[in-house]
């Protein structure tokens, strides 16, 4: 690109020009809000220089940033882009947080290989059609994210356990309808964001709790059930169990009533 940019002679006279400017005498002149930003391994303008500069322009600020790239576009331009973004707005930049509290909530549609079997494959992707459409639209409304379907069941968030609890059970009547049978497990805890998907403990809890449903049950941990004391929603105690994969008996609660 810079060969094919300008002819040899206008480099050389660019070159040469770049190489005479002197800044110096009226650097003292600057009075506008200054923000100086060099590398500190390039070798073709030293840091020093960057420096000089900051050093007599009044209330200048230096960045040195890290590489030996006289381009700022190049090496950490993300570094660069928050340096000068704060510089401008007086806001540090935050990056999104990666674990965040949140309801974790995974729901399976009961004997859905049999049924998929004498339903044969058309009959059987429409109605996983229909589920993952409704799917969506209850989560949405529950103010939920849907972060995935799992072929014959979601997995989704809530910012609370009362709408992860609501959005399950209107999941479950609305495919009772259509004779399909879901259970469904709730728990909360910090989980890790990963590009679209989540991951940690507390998903990996949530979906054990949910294999430990019954058809048409809507199962959640103690975590949940101690969230919506007070509430209208009622827990029914199911006891102690063992969640597969998990350490120790966890105490599981089955939605009565909303």
């Amino acid at each position: 690109m810079q060969r094919t940019g300008a002819s040899p002679r206008a480099a050389k006279a660019l070159l040469r020009a770049s190489l005479e400017v002197d800044a110096r005498p009226i650097l003292p002149l600057v009075h506008a809000p200054t923000l100086v930003l060099h590398r500190r391994d390039v070798h073709f303008i030293p840091i020093e220089h960057a420096r000089y500069l900051a050093e007599h322009i009044p209330d200048a600020k230096l960045v040195e940033l890290p590489g030996a790239d006289l381009s700022l576009m190049w090496e950490t331009r993300e570094l660069a882009l928050d340096v000068i973004e704060e510089f401008l707005t007086g806001v540090r930049h935050v990056p999104p947080p990666r674990r965040v509290l949140a309801t974790v909530l995974f729901t399976d549609i009961v004997g859905s290989t049999q049924r998929a079997s004498r339903l044969r494959d058309r009959r059987w992707r429409q109605l996983l059609d229909h589920h993952d459409q409704l799917a969506a639209h209850l989560v949405e409304e529950a103010s939920g994210r849907l972060v995935k379907t799992t072929g014959d069941g979601i997995l989704a968030t809530f910012d609370g356990p009362g709408r992860g609890i609501g959005c399950a059970a209107a999941l479950r009547d609305e495919l009772g309808g259509l004779a399909l049978q879901l259970r469904a497990g709730l728990h909360i805890g910090e989980v890790e964001l990963r590009d679209g998907d989540v991951g940690g403990v507390a998903v990996h809890i949530a979906a054990r709790v949910m294999e430990a449903a019954m058809p048409g049950e809507i199962l959640a941990s103690r975590t949940v059930r101690d969230l919506v004391v007070g509430s209208d929603i009622v827990l029914e105690d199911r006891g102690m169990q063992p969640l597969k994969g998990v350490e120790g008996s966890w105490q599981l609660y089955a939605v009565a009533q909303l």
